[in-house]
Parts: C-alpha cells; structure tokens; sequence
C-alpha cells in the first residue's frame, strides 16, 4: 500500500487519510466522517485571520504558508510556484497564502516585515522562514528537512 495522503474534507472539517495510488488510479474518495465526496484541493488554500487557527495551527501537515500582498511585484512571481507546490506536495504538505492587507493579526504574530516571505510551520510554529522572492527548488529543498 502506498504512503497515504492526508485530504482534508470541505464539508466536515475533518482529516482522512487516502492511499495515493487510489487517488491516481482515478477512484474518488469520500470522507469517512460525513461521506461527502473529497475533492483534491489542486491550489493553495487561503489562510485568513478568522480561519488561521482552525486550518494552519490545527493542520497535522507541515504547512507552507505564502504571506502575500495583491500590489507585491515579487510575491505574483512566487504566486504560480506556491500554487504549483500545492498541487505537487498535496497530501503531504499544507499549502496556504495569507494576504498581509486583509490578515493583519496573523501577519504581526509572526512579525513578518518584507513580502513575499515563506513560512514553514509545524502545530502552528514557525520551523523555517524564507524572505523574498526564490525559486522553486530552494522552496523544495528547505521543506524536505521538515517532512520527516
């Protein structure tokens, strides 16, 4: 059996874990929770002020998060490489963006200063922090050390 992926389902809240080479074999899970069909989220989930907590600090998964600004020259270059990690790293890895404008709480707790910056956290604690604007294998790299 393949290493699972962790799915998070939209209806209940809850986490499942669903074997990869049944979600590439092209069977569509269900949560084993509320049975509604579990969709595999192929882009980064927006992390506001109001959910924070409930999906970044309460995530079983590593989560890279993606503070951000619309006006941010840099962070729109980053934009397509987060969003291809969320695809690529799903199920292994939480991938989500805050917009600095619209999360200022969130943004002030982990005194993020310069955009785009890149949070690696774990049960809601910064493990790594990247700032500004870097390539796609960097991104990877500085994650493998925190998926063990």
């Amino acid at each position: 059996m393949a290493d699972p992926d962790l799915i998070h389902c939209p209806a209940c809240s809850s986490w499942n874990r669903v074997p990869r080479d049944r979600v590439t074999a092209g069977q569509r899970p269900v949560c084993g929770k509320c049975k509604a069909p579990l969709e595999a989220a192929h882009g980064a989930l927006v992390v506001t002020d109001s959910n924070f907590e409930a999906e970044v600090t309460a995530s079983p998964l590593p989560v890279l998060l993606d503070m951000w600004a619309p006006w941010c020259g840099p962070c729109r270059m980053v934009t397509p490489i987060v969003e291809e990690l969320a695809a690529e790293l799903r199920g292994r890895v939480l991938v989500g963006k805050l917009n600095v404008d619209e999360s200022p709480v969130s943004a002030g707790r982990f005194n993020v200063r310069s955009i785009p910056t890149l949070l690696v956290l774990k049960n809601g604690r910064e493990v790594d922090r990247m700032v500004g604007a870097q390539p796609k294998g960097e991104i990877v790299r500085r994650l493998q050390a925190h998926l063990s």
